[in-house]
């Protein structure tokens, strides 16, 4: 199945040093379901940080960060950990959400990639998701505007004070995770030994990426039923922000298979609609999308100093690769490679960084990175 796609694929490909052969190597997805509780369960907390300051000047007397965990950290004669790995979810998802077939199955079980039995994975809620502090919690629009730069501060603190991890051998993030992995690169170069920024950019949200999100926050902050933040009732506007994420979650080839007839279309966007409506909250995501805003790792692209490999799908309809963003910006990046999917029946446009079995040979050579 070789469309435009495929064609600009292996020119990217081959502008950042990958052999479009060695990318069509990857195993076919399945073999996850078979092994999906390959893993041992994650164990779950919470960390407590006491007079949380925000980059906004708000702050909470009391910052919940809810966390998962497998396996257990050990330290060197030195007392540095060096089996932690930190992986961060994207907008709108939880720690848990990534402990599925796609990904866990891929990568946690034994004699995998970040085989459990070997590896300390720590993977956190990030602040106003999931079970960690968040605006639908109570204080609705008057809780604090967060922005990436307090979402990495509040990762820092749930490893070094809440589970006491001085070192990282991976950070791997998806989306906004990975967004805020080459935050973490920056602001804390020597804490990790090697990180994996998933389907982002490194550079400010704009363009196309930029409006869809203004979008959803438009939507909601416009609709009336809204109420500045204070509604009884989901707002209206929350369906509109449920469709286009369904919109831009996914490559227009999988969309036309899921939804071939104007009915079928129908039938499946009220069914994605429907479903999410009864675990969303439209202040929570408007939040999310908002706190996008001060994410702007490009000045400090230099300063990285762990190996990086960055990895996109040539069909993410929000970090698409015709852009050349990526190709650019990691020539900054002292040790910093980019990888570029090529789009096939197996890829999932932005979604592609939950399918492990697209990425994890280049997890295992990041892998192979000595630790510092």
């Amino acid at each position: 199945m070789k469309g435009p796609w495929h064609r600009r694929a292996v020119l990217i490909a081959s502008s950042v040093g990958v052999s479009f052969a060695a990318l069509l190597s990857i195993a076919v997805p399945g073999a996850a379901h078979a092994q999906a509780a390959n893993y041992p369960p994650p164990a779950e907390g919470d960390f407590l940080t006491r007079d949380f300051h925000f980059a906004s000047g708000e702050s909470l007397p009391e910052l919940r960060v809810h966390y998962r965990t497998l396996g257990k950290p050990r330290a060197d004669a030195h007392g540095a950990v060096r089996n932690a790995v930190l992986i961060l979810h994207g907008t709108g998802g939880t720690g848990g959400s990534l402990v599925r077939a796609e990904f866990a199955a891929e990568l946690f079980g034994p004699g995998q990639p970040l085989d459990a039995a070997r590896y300390f994975i720590v993977l956190p809620d990030a602040i106003g998701h999931g079970k960690s502090s968040k605006p639908s919690d109570g204080l609705h629009a008057r809780f604090p505007h967060y922005g990436y730069n307090d979402m990495v501060q509040a990762e820092f603190l749930l490893l070094t004070r809440g589970l006491n991890v001085n070192h990282a051998r991976l950070i791997l993030g998806t989306s906004m995770g990975g967004m805020h992995t080459w935050l973490w690169g920056e602001q804390h170069p020597q804490f990790m030994d090697t990180l994996m920024p998933l389907a982002c950019l490194p550079t400010q949200v704009s363009g196309r990426n930029r409006v869809w999100r203004r979008l959803i926050t438009d939507a909601i902050r416009g609709d009336p039923a809204w109420q500045g933040g204070e509604y009884h009732a989901e707002p209206p506007s929350l369906r509109t922000a449920i469709e286009m994420t369904w919109l831009v979650g996914s490559n227009p080839v999988l969309r036309q298979q899921e939804a071939p007839t104007r009915a079928k279309a129908d039938e499946v966007i009220e069914a994605y609609v429907d479903k999410n409506l009864k675990i969303d909250d439209a202040n929570d995501l408007l939040y999310q999308l908002d706190a996008s805003r001060d994410y702007d790792p490009g000045p400090g692209l230099q300063t990285i100093e762990a190996p990086l490999f960055a990895i996109n799908s040539a069909d993410d309809l929000i970090n698409p690769p015709e852009l050349e963003i990526l190709e650019r910006e990691i020539r900054r990046v002292p040790k910093g490679r980019a990888i570029v999917i090529p789009y096939s029946e197996h890829t999932h446009g932005h979604g592609s960084h939950t399918y492990a079995v697209l990425w994890k040979e280049y997890l295992v050579e990041l892998l192979k990175s000595p630790e510092r």
